[in-house]
């Protein structure tokens, strides 16, 4: 049975895949998280995690944008910027706990990232759940 850390991982590489230009992905949603293994209610997190994600994308592009002091948006790599949004999207939106939610992104930085991956993902993320409180048109 598949974990929610799995369900996450799918859900950053279909976010990879979408932020790569694939916006057809979600199409094959369900047959990748076949292959994967997910199923039932972890499929159903995964699903909502994505759906969230691609909903609230412009607001939680802003929320990471915001958090970056030396670096450009755009020059984020695929991997970290997917990485971040589905962070990102479980702090703002879904209310997650942060120490799960910025713990549950570094393992997946392990597995996907580079090795700076992880101290960035940890500091972009740690910055919004400490700037929660900083309204969404003070940011823009």
């Amino acid at each position: 049975m598949a974990t929610r850390t799995q369900a996450r991982g799918a859900v950053v590489q279909l976010l990879y895949a979408y932020g790569s230009g694939n916006e057809e992905i979600g199409k094959f949603f369900d047959e990748i998280l076949e292959e994967q293994k997910i199923k039932n209610a972890q499929k159903e997190f995964a699903r909502g995690l994505f759906l969230g994600v691609l909903e609230n994308l412009s607001m939680l592009d802003l929320r990471i944008a915001h958090q970056l002091k030396s670096w450009d948006f755009a020059k984020i790599g695929d991997m970290e910027r997917a990485i971040l949004r589905l962070g990102a999207y479980e702090i703002v939106c879904a209310k997650q706990d942060r120490a799960i939610v910025i713990n549950e992104a570094i393992e997946i930085a392990k597995n996907f990232g580079t090795e700076n991956s992880k101290k960035f993902i940890n500091g972009v993320l740690d910055g919004i759940a400490k700037n929660l409180h900083i309204p969404l048109e003070d940011i823009k």
